[in-house]
């Protein structure tokens, strides 16, 4: 199975930039895993998808964040990446990154991800 660890999370200024790493092991690559992504969850409220890559082709990014936010992944490193820009008070959030190792036609939603890292908590302060 597929085990996902975030790190890179802190406490930034507004405007500031962070970069979240999430390290992929398991079924040995980040190549031998279809689908990641990148969620994020406030207290109480839903989880919310941000970015979408497939095998490394394909970026979908939720609308209001394309711009700030970019996913990438390195293979050399089993690593995909969440580099956050211009960050507001509002992304103050729990991130998680997720796994899907089987290709097909998804939702963007959690319940089609059945790996999922611990989480990383980011805060930004105005």
């Amino acid at each position: 199975q597929v085990q996902l660890v975030e790190s890179g999370g802190g406490s930034v200024q507004s405007g500031g930039s962070l970069r979240l790493s999430c390290r992929v092991s398991g079924y040995g690559s980040i190549s031998s895993t279809c689908y990641m992504a990148w969620f994020r969850q406030a207290p109480g409220k839903e989880r919310e998808g941000i970015a979408l890559m497939k095998r490394g082709a394909s970026i979908v990014y939720v609308g209001s964040l394309k711009g700030r936010f970019t996913i990438s992944q390195d293979n050399a490193k089993n690593t995909i990446y969440l580099q956050m820009n211009s960050l507001k008070p509002e992304d103050t959030d729990m991130y998680y990154c997720a796994a899907q190792p089987f290709c097909g036609s998804i939702q963007f939603i959690p319940s089609n991800f059945p790996y999922w890292g611990q989480g990383t908590q980011v805060t930004v302060a105005s």
